[in-house]
């Protein structure tokens, strides 16, 4: 019978380790994710804060200018793309609110604005 209930406690004691092991191994994925998440907001300050001195600076004549025309050339560029999609999506930007709308449109389907024929925008 002594067999059995060492057998027994070795039993119980190795459940409880492994019980033991699967919450390290859940509270160790908790706090990775946590990380993550922290590690994206401070990504994000760091865009916002470059994102807020270029605003500012944009147009000085700073060390930084070459970088600045740079952004500004990345910028136009990124916004002729836009464009040349939703042409070839044969659709346009609403000028008042920026909601995309048939090339054709006479209204703004989001904030009724006027809009004529925009095809050359």
């Amino acid at each position: 019978m002594e067999f059995f209930d060492k057998l027994g406690e070795t039993l119980v004691s190795a459940g409880r380790d492994v019980g033991q092991k699967a919450k390290d191994v859940s509270e160790i994925a908790r706090l990775r994710i946590d990380i993550r998440a922290k590690e994206e907001y401070v990504q994000g300050q760091y865009a916002a804060i470059g994102a807020a001195y270029y605003e500012k600076h944009k147009d000085d004549d700073a060390p930084e200018a070459e970088q600045f025309f740079l952004i500004r050339e990345a910028l136009e560029e990124i916004e002729r793309m836009k464009a040349e999609v939703l042409r070839i999506q044969g659709a346009c930007e609403c000028p008042n609110c920026g909601h995309r709308v048939p090339e054709h449109a006479a209204f703004c389907s989001s904030c009724g604005a006027q809009l004529g024929d925009m095809s050359g925008v």
